[in-house]
């Protein structure tokens, strides 16, 4: 087993070429020809995350947002990014990244994967690309049935493990329809307002953008790590589907730089 045939396979769910222009997904570290011994995934692919790799028997880890997303200039150590870089190196690991091509995609993407773990049904692209119905930003879906607006937020804590959700004024409805989008996602507050959803999960929100409501929905701002952190079970259970009994391994660590007092 060689990174090109993981690679390939992720790449068969979400093309590079659906990652947004700023972005750095796919192969960071490591050439595509080196064979892999095992296969870690996470969120972040950070200085622990290699030793993590390292330990379990993996070399090559698989991590939703890319360690190198900036031009380098040098590599010095002088920085969490370089010090990764170097690490992984040193130890050979490679790191491939699957970011905002795995958000653009409607089936086994990101938003799929969180519309699934809140019970939302029925989804669509929140911001359809030009000429296509299954890739863009975002989803919005439907509860099974109309819930008070505490309960939602409620349901949001359970199921994101979050401490803590930043939310504008309740609007004192019911909430049924839901625009949803992993990560920062606060661009896609006009569209989450224009296809009449009750309530907009994401993150990564500013103090300003919560004006933006503007009494017609409620943002409810969940955190980018919470909002995220099952989509390293998303990436296992694509490459699983293709190679069942390879080594494929969770991270087990806490790699949230937010912590909640």
């Amino acid at each position: 087993m060689r990174v090109k045939d993981i690679t390939a396979t992720l790449e068969a769910v979400a093309p590079l070429h659906l990652q947004e222009s700023y972005d750095n997904a796919g192969l960071i570290v490591g050439s595509p020809e080196q064979e892999v011994s095992g296969v870690l995934f996470c969120l972040d692919s950070l200085e622990i995350t290699v030793h993590e790799a390292v330990q379990k028997g993996c070399n090559l880890i698989v991590a939703h947002h890319p360690i190198v997303f900036r031009g380098l200039k040098r590599l010095n150590g002088s920085t969490y990014v370089e010090r990764t870089i170097m690490e992984a190196v040193r130890q050979g690991v490679a790191i491939y990244a699957m970011h905002t091509n795995l958000d653009n995609v409607l089936r086994q993407g990101v938003n799929a994967k969180l519309a699934e773990r809140l019970g939302i049904g029925e989804c669509q692209i929140l911001a359809a690309r030009t000429g296509s119905t299954d890739t863009g930003a975002g989803l919005i879906g439907t509860l099974p049935q109309a819930i008070s607006e505490i309960a939602f937020l409620q349901h949001l804590k359970e199921q994101l493990r979050t401490g803590c959700i930043r939310h504008t004024a309740l609007l004192g409805k019911p909430v049924q329809r839901i625009a949803l989008c992993g990560g920062a996602g606060s661009f896609l507050l006009p569209q989450a307002i224009a296809a009449g959803a009750d309530v907009f999960v994401s993150a990564d929100f500013k103090y300003h953008e919560f004006f933006d409501a503007e009494g017609r929905i409620l943002i409810a701002d969940v955190g980018h790590y919470e909002s995220e952190f099952f989509t390293i079970e998303l990436l296992r259970d694509i490459v699983q589907e293709k190679f069942p009994t390879f080594a494929l391994h969770l991270t087990e660590l806490r790699t949230n730089p937010v912590f909640y007092y």
